[in-house]
């Protein structure tokens, strides 16, 4: 018997670790190297963000049934079909499960800049949102530079421009706000 509640402490030892070792994943550093993430969009093409270095990219963390992130869309889809050609890219990764994948694609039949169920990822180094939607954005020397959460007002193409635009090359912070 002694040895049956040694090893059931053993196994909630270890899932106790594992569940901390998860939770500590799931955002990705500010300062630090980007994670990796390698997923089908849902054009069929594959998007990998270590391929994307010297672009600034936006990676948005989003869902169907999310308020919030609905709200936010509008001005991201604004924000890359002005910044794209620039050399910003995208993505938004749907939360949503799998069963729910019409939905999203209805959705973004709408908006221009690509996107992708979350999980359908090959690698995801980011983890899952502990919130919705969450935004990372990633310099072109493949660090991130920001972690967008959710605001009282939401995002707006200004507040996404004030990262954003001074991390474009020949861009300054002076320069980039006024646009």
């Amino acid at each position: 018997m002694r040895s049956a509640s040694w090893f059931f402490a053993l196994v909630a030892g270890a899932a106790i670790t594992l569940s901390a070792a998860g939770s500590a994943f799931a955002a990705a550093p500010v300062g630090k190297a980007a994670p990796a993430l390698v997923v089908p969009e849902l054009s069929g093409q594959e998007f990998d963000l270590a391929k994307l270095r010297g672009k600034v990219v936006i990676v948005n963390f989003w869902a169907s049934w999310c308020a919030p992130c609905r709200k936010e869309m509008p001005a991201l889809d604004a924000f890359y079909r002005r910044y794209h050609a620039r050399g910003v890219e995208m993505i938004g990764l749907s939360a949503d499960r799998s069963h729910d994948r019409s939905e999203v694609i209805s959705i973004m039949r709408s908006l221009s800049y690509p996107a992708a169920m979350l999980y359908d990822a090959k690698v995801n180094g980011f983890g899952e949102p502990s919130e919705l939607p969450t935004t990372y954005v990633v310099d072109a020397q493949g660090i991130v530079r920001a972690r967008l959460t959710p605001q009282a007002k939401g995002m707006t193409e200004q507040s996404l421009a004030a990262v954003v635009l001074p991390l474009l090359p020949g861009r300054t912070a002076a320069r980039g706000s006024t646009e």
